[in-house]
């Protein structure tokens, strides 16, 4: 949220990045190399898919920034970029805060009439 209200428009990093992880099995390949560089070979080995299909998921993860790729000799390894989510963990934490807000003051105000509902009886 800005100074005038909220913002609408989504920068296309974040909306790269939603549409990447909608997908079960991308987000199933990024827990896969969360914390251990894998190639597409074994990536492709977890899956019941055709090592095309695994391809064409590294690619789409890839593009929204979301895996980096590093080539050794003929092995392409794979891993996460958490770095890739921060555009988006940063627009939950700024919904997350303005919920607890809401709540907050709903909460306040529930109390504030409580009260006053006390000492009119």
């Amino acid at each position: 949220m800005d100074a005038v209200g909220p913002r609408l428009e989504e920068p296309e990093e974040m909306d790269e990045a939603l549409r990447a992880l909608a997908e079960p099995r991308r987000r199933a390949i990024l827990r896969l190399v969360a914390h251990s560089e894998l190639s597409a070979g074994e990536i492709a080995g977890c899956f019941d898919v055709t090592r095309t299909a695994v391809s064409q998921h590294l690619t789409v993860l890839k593009n929204a920034g979301l895996l980096s790729e590093r080539r050794l000799a003929t092995r392409r390894l794979y891993c996460a970029r958490p770095e890739g989510l921060a555009g988006l963990r940063e627009f939950l934490d700024q919904m997350w805060a303005s919920s607890v807000e809401v709540a907050r003051d709903l909460v306040e105000a529930d109390r504030g009439a409580a009260s006053a509902g006390q000492v009119a009886g």
